[in-house]
C-alpha cells in the first residue's frame, strides 16, 4: 500500500447530506492536511460557499442533496475555474454533459481513492 495522500493545507469543500459520510470524509480530508468548508449537506449553503469562499481549491459533491441535484453548485464551481469530484451512488448518465469529465466516485467511497484524486487535482493546480 502507497503514502498516504498529502493535500498540503488545500481547502476543500464538501457538500454531503448523510451526516455518517461527511463526517468521515471531513475527518480523513483533515488528516491528510486539508483544510475542510462545510461540510454542507442543503443546496442554497452549498450554493453560497461555492459561489464566495476564498480560498477553495477543489470541491466533493454528493449529487442528491436531500432530493435536490448539486449541478448549480457544479456550475458555480465551474464558472469560477475550481475542480470538483462527484460522489455518489447514481450512475455516469445522471451527470449532465458538461460536467463528465468531472472524477465520478461512487459511492460507497473509498477513502484513499478520493483523497488519492483530490491530492492530485489540488497538485496539478499549483504547477
Amino acid at each position: 500500500m502507497g503514502e498516504k495522500p498529502e493535500l498540503n493545507g488545500a481547502c476543500v469543500l464538501v457538500v454531503e447530506d448523510e451526516y455518517l459520510v461527511a463526517l468521515d470524509l471531513q475527518i480523513e480530508i483533515e488528516r491528510s492536511g486539508a483544510t475542510v468548508l462545510g461540510p454542507v449537506g442543503r443546496l442554497a449553503a452549498a450554493l453560497d460557499l461555492a459561489g464566495r469562499a476564498t480560498p477553495l481549491d477543489v470541491a466533493v459533491l454528493d449529487v442528491n442533496l436531500h432530493g435536490e441535484n448539486v449541478f448549480p453548485v457544479a456550475d458555480v464551481l465551474a464558472e469560477r475555474g475550481i475542480p470538483f469530484v462527484f460522489a455518489t451512488g447514481q450512475d455516469q448518465e445522471s451527470i449532465p454533459e458538461r460536467h463528465r469529465v468531472a472524477v465520478r466516485l461512487s459511492k460507497p467511497i473509498v477513502l484513499d481513492v478520493l483523497l488519492r484524486h483530490l491530492a492530485e487535482i489540488t497538485q496539478a493546480r499549483l504547477r
